[in-house]
């Protein structure tokens, strides 16, 4: 009797020439479905599992693999003549290989508008029971979950039929996946509120909350040299997904810098450019081209810019490359990298310089996750919606002094309010229409905020805006925004005090906005 393989997959990579090769070795393919369907379109010889069963797949596929002639196959220990002769008793007959991947679930859950009966039909059963049973079994049962093991699985199927280092590699693989995709159900689910009606939505924050991670890589070293850290993957999207294309190995502390860039560049439509340090940004702008941007983003804070962390919105061409390179930085992340040579050979004039491109199209990371000692912190993303509308607007900030910004201030306003969102607090920022000005981060007093801003600034606030990410508590630091000669003045407001910084603000001619709604980053 030929050896048997059982073959069903979502991910039909690389299936087809895996087929082709087992069936030049001798083995018979077993299928299922849509499987069977795309090999036997190749010409190659399937058998249906329901040949395998006797019993016909059922309640839309639902039921296919979940027999004991499948099951009994993949079980059956080769070494012990019981089970063997259970097999012969029953007419079942031996499964050697099990391939199998399971129904993309993960991909389902992303689309958050899927309706909840068709996310439940995207839970496999048949799948990791035979996955389970496979890996149980692994001294004589193949298991394989992942299409790239199929060159080495066909490699070790000519020379010694399978290791036992290699079967045992290959069943923690299979358990590891099934354990992830376990944990996706859970966490999906564990989000699902069912009202009175018998409604299901999504939303909730989970009872059980287990990330799904895959290594991307290991680090050189944490935050420090004595630290070790690996970095992770959760999605595909964003850093999930992430290509290296150049530079030095990336550090734990240029993939913080990194997210931090992409979180402000993503803010904006037009072609914008961040210059981050230690997570917050030295130098925001928006411009013509991405090259024009990250130039007067650099030029916001020259001192601080030199051997920061650039994010941009915008694929890297030659124009941003030959910027890129006139001074120097630490790293890039950005959506894409042209392919022309001139634009790679401009990059490569500076080998060090790290060079990050991701996608963070569809990306749907609805939560942020921190660490404490001893558990986590998990909260919605913060997003900066109310600045996704250009102002004003009725659903805008409101106005409270009495003088309204002029057009030309709540252009800056909106600029400044989406920067300012994403400052390590407390924070205070001054900007114009289309860049940062003067950035006070990460102060323990709001009025020290402002007064970092202004010392670094210099002269350079006349008519500008500031945006401040939480409410004044005082007077004091709306009356050192004021003398620095900044105009108008965006913030949540919700103090005890908000009558007082109001008058304030009216005494000083200033314009100021509340928006309702506080942006605290720590």
């Amino acid at each position: 009797m030929p050896k048997r393989a059982l073959l069903s997959v979502s991910d039909k990579t690389g299936l087809i020439p895996f087929g082709q090769a087992l069936v030049s070795l001798g083995w018979e393919l077993v299928s299922t479905g849509g499987t069977a369907r795309a090999l036997a379109d190749t010409g190659l010889p399937v058998t249906g599992i329901s040949d395998v069963t006797s019993f016909p797949e059922m309640m839309d596929g639902r039921v296919k693999t979940l027999h004991p002639k499948v099951h009994g196959g993949i079980l059956a220990r080769r070494h012990v003549p019981g089970d063997l002769a259970s097999l012969s008793e029953h007419g079942i007959g031996l499964i050697d290989l099990v391939v199998v991947n399971l129904y993309p679930f993960a991909q389902a859950a992303a689309n958050r508008d899927l309706p909840f009966d068709h996310l439940i039909e995207e839970i496999d059963i048949g799948g990791p029971s035979l996955l389970r049973a496979a890996a149980k079994n692994f001294r004589d049962v193949l298991v394989v979950v992942d299409p790239a093991d199929y060159i080495r699985v066909v490699a070790a199927l000519r020379a010694d039929g399978g290791s036992l280092s290699l079967r045992f590699d290959l069943a923690r693989k299979a358990y590891g996946h099934t354990a992830d995709y376990d944990r996706t159900i859970a966490a999906t689910l564990g989000e699902v509120k069912v009202d009175a009606a018998s409604v299901f939505t999504r939303g909730a924050i989970s009872s059980r909350w287990t990330p799904v991670l895959s290594k991307v890589r290991d680090l050189r070293y944490g935050e420090n040299p004595h630290q070790t850290a690996a970095w992770y993957s959760m999605s595909p999207c964003g850093f999930g997904g992430a290509v290296v294309h150049q530079g030095k190995e990336l550090s734990f502390t240029n993939l913080l810098d990194l997210d931090a860039a992409a979180r402000i560049a993503l803010e904006f439509a037009e072609p914008a450019a961040v210059v981050i340090k230690h997570t917050n940004p030295c130098g925001v702008a928006t411009g013509h081209t991405a090259a024009d941007a990250y130039e007067r983003a650099r030029e916001a804070d020259p001192l601080s810019a030199f051997g920061g962390i650039v994010g941009v919105n915008r694929p890297i061409d030659l124009e941003l490359a030959q910027v890129l390179t006139s001074t120097f930085i630490e790293a890039v992340i950005a959506p894409g990298l042209s392919a022309d040579e001139e634009t790679r050979a401009v990059l490569a004039t500076k080998p060090n310089l790290r060079v990050v491109t991701a996608s963070f199209e569809g990306l749907d990371q609805e939560r942020d996750v921190r660490s404490i000692l001893g558990g986590w912190l998990v909260q919605d993303r913060d997003r900066v919606v109310e600045g996704h509308i250009e102002w004003p607007a009725q659903d805008g900030p409101r106005v409270v002094t009495k003088r309204a910004p002029t057009p030309a201030e709540w252009t800056a306003l909106r600029f400044a309010w989406r920067v300012c969102a994403h400052v390590k607090s407390n924070t205070v920022i001054f900007t114009s229409a289309d860049a940062t000005l003067a950035v006070g981060a990460g102060q323990m007093s709001r009025v020290d905020a402002v007064r970092t801003a202004v010392m670094k600034a210099g002269d350079r606030l006349r008519d500008s805006v500031a945006a401040s990410d939480a409410f004044f508590p005082f007077r004091d630091g709306l009356d050192v925004v004021a003398s620095a000669g900044a105009t108008a003045v965006i913030q949540p407001g919700g103090s005890v005090r908000d009558d007082e910084v109001i008058a304030a603000a009216d005494a000083h001619g200033i314009a100021m906005v509340f928006t309702g709604r506080r942006h605290f980053r720590h």
